[in-house]
């Protein structure tokens, strides 16, 4: 990974992408999940485009997409017809919606451990990657709390599914796993 640390709240460089020094917080992020996120998260590998292809190729690791679901606006009528935009995800990516909010239920975060184990064959020390979107806490957020349930090889992908598809890389077309 390139990192370049300048002068202090200045700029850092990751992967060739400029990002605000923005301090990693205690705990989750709450809310404004779109916005400069931390170069890094204690205890969490940070990976470029290129170093997540490389891992994909050799480690075969779990990979997480945490992007919520589209939810119909607040005015809409239940027989309204809507139709969705397609979420594309990296190749053989897991997409649990929501699961990287700042807040989540017992009942959500019950499930979130669950669909954890089940892909991990309940080895927490397989590779594991979690990503959304560039600029996205949720990413960062599903990272850290998959850390605090004892997940030790935990990997952070900040630039997203945009990001890898900037990069020239494949998307598919995703269904959510709930």
């Amino acid at each position: 990974m390139i990192c370049r640390f300048g002068t202090p709240a200045t700029v850092v460089v990751l992967a060739g992408l400029a990002h605000a020094a923005v301090p990693e917080p205690a705990g989750f992020r709450l809310d404004h999940y779109r916005g400069e996120v931390p170069a890094g998260l204690r205890g969490a590998t940070v990976v470029s485009t290129a170093e997540l292809a490389a891992m994909i190729a050799a480690q075969h690791p779990v990979l997480v997409d945490v992007l919520p679901a589209p939810m119909p606006p607040p005015d809409a009528r239940a027989a309204m017809p809507r139709m969705q935009l397609p979420h594309r995800d990296i190749p053989g990516s897991l997409w649990l919606p929501d699961t990287g909010r700042g807040a989540i239920s017992r009942a959500a975060e019950a499930k979130f451990q669950t669909d954890l184990r089940v892909a991990t064959v309940g080895n927490k020390a397989r590779p594991i990657v979690f990503y959304c979107l560039s600029k996205c806490w949720m990413s960062w957020n599903a990272a850290k709390r998959a850390l605090g349930y004892g997940y030790t090889r935990v990997t952070w992908y900040p630039d997203g599914a945009d990001g890898w598809q900037a990069a020239g890389y494949t998307t598919v077309i995703a269904s959510p796993a709930r």
